[in-house]
This record gives C-alpha cells, structure tokens and sequence, in this order.
C-alpha cells in the first residue's frame, strides 16, 4: 500500500470509514474487503490518477455488495454440504459411527463451538453416548446429567433450551462454570419418541443465528432417526445372538467369538481355552417335573454360573443342556483351575423343585485351548466335545482335557481275554 493511502481524507481512508461502520459485515470478511478495494484503487490511480472521494465511495459501495453477495452464495454452499452430510448419516447401522458423526457434524455447524455431548434416552434414563470438544478430544464422559439440570429439562418439555448466558441462568446456579458461554439442548425425536438429547456449547454468548437453528435442527432430525435405526439393528442383532431359554449368548454368538478369539491369539501370540460343560441329571429333572421346568433350571442355573465368571470370559449356551466356556489368554493349567472352580460351585446352587424331591445335579467338562490342541474354531470345539465325551464316560462330575494334534496317540492294546 503505498503511503498516501495511510493520509487522512485519501481514497483508501475514506473506504475504510465506510467499511467500518457496516456492522453486518465480520472482521475477518472486512480485511478482506479491504485488500480488494486497495487493488481496485491502485489500478484505477495508475489509469486514470487520482480519483475523487465520490468515486472511492461509490468502488466501495459496489465491492460491499458484490463480496456480501458472494458470502451468501458460500454460505448456502457450506450449508448443502453440510446437509449432503448430515443426510449421509443415516446410511451407517453401527450405532457409535453415528454417534461420532453427529457430534462431528455439529461441531462444523455453529462459530466458537466449545463441545457436543449426545445422552442417549431409554426408559426414563438418560446415558452417555458420544462427545466431541473443541481441542479433537472424542467421548470422555462428563458428569451424569441432573435431573433438575438442562438434559432431563429437555426431555421433560419435548423441546430444545436455548441458554443465551450459562454463567447467568438458574439451571446453572451453583455449579462450577468458569467459562462464559451459550448452549442448545434439543431433543432428538423419532415418531414423537425421544431417543436421546444433544448439547451443543459454544464460547460466545447471545442468540444463534437463523441459518445455525436451521442446521441444528436438521441435524437433531437426521440423528435422531440414525440413532432409532442403529439401536434397532443392535437390538435384532443381540436377539439373534441370544438363547431365548436362558438368555446367554447362543451358538452363533459362540461362533463369532471363536473366531474373533483366534484373531486375537493370533496377533498377541497368546492361548485362549475353551471348556464344554454338560449338565449331570437334567434328563432326569425333565422326566420327572416336565420340560417348563427343565427350562426354569436351565435359566436360574446358568445365569448363576455366568456371574461368578470374569468380565473378560465369555459363556454360551451350546444347546440341550451344554454350555461353552471361552477363556480369553488362558492356558491348559489356568483353564483347569478355573473348570474344578465350575464344577464346585455345584455344590453352591440351590433350584427350588415343584416337590420334596430333590435331584441331585453336577457337570462334567472337556477342555480345549487353543492353539495346542486345534488350529481353528471348528476343531477346537470338537476337541473339546471330544474330551467332554471321555469325561462322561470315565470322569462324570469332573473333566478330561482334549488330546494335542501333533502328539503321538498311544497305541491301543487289546487285553487278552485268556490272561
């Protein structure tokens, strides 16, 4: 710029002055109005020298309104892709892929977004689903929500909450917030059910623009709809997966976790064993008080074993009355200890029978780990069926563990029947 645009009264002056006194124009959108203007001005100076006031204002004048014009053709632009976006969401069934994109897109959607928080509702609670801050941190849960605080507001009212001043409002009164700042909850409904709230804070206090409610509010509808289908496919999925007697994982749950067992094994270098359980005495419990109540055994028994497992194990109903024990990086001696463990807590379980009489119950068990005596899913189930066979036949109320693939089998001798 040269310096007679810096004197008081010269063309580039005078553009400023006008600029500056536009408030509908941003700061940033300003400088950048400015640098055009200067260029205009130069190479008009250069063709035709000094040029008046009148015509300073009148080159401002029509640079103001064609950038303005040029800013809302961007921002509608911004806008479709943003709902060419949004509108994508909808096309995924895994429900934490939604969850990280909504909060993503939501982020984008207003200026001096400080985080997002999406709560999922269900039965009269509200959980923790997903969040995104301003610094890329993705879902650090925050504190449960209150229930005399803004989410459960929103979901009681069935409408968003516009908080214009955070530090100001009474639902925030008492509360450690440093920060000053504005935020919208709204409820994301599908079919008049609100399937969870979204939190969008911001940095800046007052009211959100037209074109921000607008956004918002289309993307709470999308969300809203992506959410009640993944939660749907996940709730069909996990139905699938379960035994409808017992409730535990059934066989083709057991399956996905065989392989997902030996992947894991695979990569870490590490065992997991696998035990099938057979229950002593339940022909007997359906011979004598019918097959309801076999049913009823089968439930309560079950699920008794399954809390006394770790977190990191995984129980299936194999089918009849065999169960599947998978044991994530466990070796032969671990998952011995842990079967004798099993099969003594028989003697802990208690079912109350139609009658005085009482049947007497146990289990038998075949062990199998893997990679020692199987190379895949398929064979190490039937090493361990293998060994459960022998078990019942010459250790009932105990366990066999499953012979290895690469050892010598003893030879068979036939005793002699004149000896």
């Amino acid at each position: 710029m040269s310096d007679n645009h810096n004197k008081p009264g010269s063309v580039f002056a005078r553009a400023w002055q006008i600029i500056s006194r536009d408030d509908t124009i941003s700061p940033e959108e300003k400088q950048s109005i400015l640098k055009l203007i200067q260029v205009l001005i130069e190479a008009t100076e250069r063709s035709l020298g000094r040029t008046s006031g009148e015509n300073a204002q009148a080159t401002t004048q029509e640079v103001i309104s064609k950038h303005s014009l040029l800013a809302m053709v961007k921002h509608q632009a911004d806008e479709l892709d943003a709902i060419k976006r949004i509108s994508n969401l909808t096309l995924s069934l895994d429900l934490r892929t939604v969850l990280d994109g909504v909060v993503t897109e939501a982020m984008g959607l207003v200026r001096n977004a400080r985080a997002v928080h999406i709560f999922l509702y269900e039965r009269g609670v509200l959980e923790f689903g997903s969040s995104l801050d301003s610094d890329g941190v993705r879902n650090k849960p925050i504190s449960i929500p209150r229930r005399n605080g803004l989410t459960y507001s929103v979901v009681r009212a069935g409408k968003q909450i516009i908080i214009e001043d955070m530090i100001n409002h009474p639902l925030y009164k008492g509360l450690p917030i440093h920060e000053a700042g504005s935020i919208i909850s709204i409820p994301l409904k599908f079919k008049d059910e609100i399937v969870g709230v979204m939190n969008l804070s911001r940095t800046t206090t007052g009211h959100f623009s037209r074109s921000e409610m607008r956004l918002i509010s289309l993307l709470a509808d999308q969300a809203a709809v992506a959410i009640f289908n993944a939660s749907l496919y996940k709730r069909v999925s996990e139905m699938a997966n379960t035994d409808s007697v017992t409730g535990l994982p059934n066989r083709r749950a057991l399956d996905e976790r065989l392989q997902e067992e030996c992947q894991i094994a695979n990569q870490t270098g590490t065992q997991f064993s696998v035990v099938m359980m057979d229950l002593d005495g339940f022909k007997a419990v359906n011979d004598t008080f019918g097959h309801n109540i076999g049913d009823e055994l089968l439930y309560s028994l079950f699920n008794f074993l399954a809390k006394k497992m770790r977190g990191s194990d995984f129980l299936a109903r194999y089918g009849g009355d065999e169960l599947t024990l998978v044991m994530r990086n466990t070796d032969l001696e671990a998952a011995q200890a842990v079967t004798q463990k099993v099969i003594e807590l028989m003697k802990e379980y208690r079912f109350d029978f139609p009658s005085e009489k009482n049947l007497e119950l146990g289990i038998t068990a075949g062990i199998a780990v893997y990679p020692v005596h199987a190379g895949n899913p398929s064979d190490l189930l039937r090493a361990a069926d293998s060994a459960l066979y022998h078990a019942k036949k010459y250790h009932r109320g105990g366990y066999s563990v499953a012979r290895g693939v690469t050892g010598r089998l003893n030879p068979i001798r036939m005793r002699d029947q004149n000896s």
